[in-house]
């Protein structure tokens, strides 16, 4: 079985395994979006989401974190953990988006990575999930986790990790690898994995 085949029999799997998949950020609008993910380095989307549900209600444009009180907004986000470089993102990144792309989150990778906070998984999930542009594929824990588990990958980095997946995973997949390696790892491929629960148990490597 070649990788891409590999690629698509786990898609197939995991696609009937999960009617669903997430939880994860609750966003209405691509700034939403691009908020929430800032947030959510080393924070957990179900906190992230109890969060900006007051922090939503209060800012509204990128013009509202770039005029925020940088020690409130501190407050605000304390619980999500380094907060206070989270916050100074979310200020400095409104201020970007409000006087270079006029209050809009800009549509281009080369834009977004202007952007305080925004590394190229963040730059792939907002151009995926609010443009339906799949420029490349966001690589977080647990797709890195997952996809050196399979086999498909022994790269030492996500960026590099994105580069080597992108050559046998097509566009149109990216974010669906992305959502289902998530969904599957905090379920059932944690760290200490369940394979013998395990609907891919006969064709992972098992690299653990």
């Amino acid at each position: 079985m070649t990788k891409k085949e590999k690629v698509k029999k786990i898609l197939q799997l995991l696609k009937k395994e999960y009617k669903t998949v997430g939880p994860f950020i609750q966003w209405s609008n691509e700034l939403e979006l691009l908020v929430g993910i800032i947030l959510s380095a080393q924070c957990t989307d179900e906190r992230v989401n109890m969060v900006t549900k007051e922090l939503f209600q209060k800012y509204k444009t990128a013009r509202d974190y770039a005029n925020a009180d940088i020690s409130e907004l501190e407050k605000e986000v304390y619980s999500t953990g380094f907060y206070k470089s989270k916050a100074r993102a979310l200020k400095e990144t409104g201020k970007i988006i409000d006087s270079e792309f006029g209050g809009k989150v800009p549509d281009k990778l080369e834009d977004l990575l202007k952007l305080r906070g925004v590394s190229h998984k963040t730059a792939y999930l907002v151009l995926a999930k609010a443009y339906g542009k799949y420029e490349g594929l966001a690589v977080d824990t647990h797709v890195f986790r997952l996809t050196k588990r399979f086999g498909l990958s022994n790269a030492n980095s996500p960026i590099i990790m994105s580069r080597e997946l992108s050559k046998i995973i097509e566009p149109k997949n990216y974010l669906k690898w992305n959502e289902y390696c998530i969904t599957h790892g905090r379920k059932i491929c944690v760290r200490k994995p369940k394979c013998d629960e395990c609907v891919l148990n006969k064709i992972c490597a098992k690299n653990i």
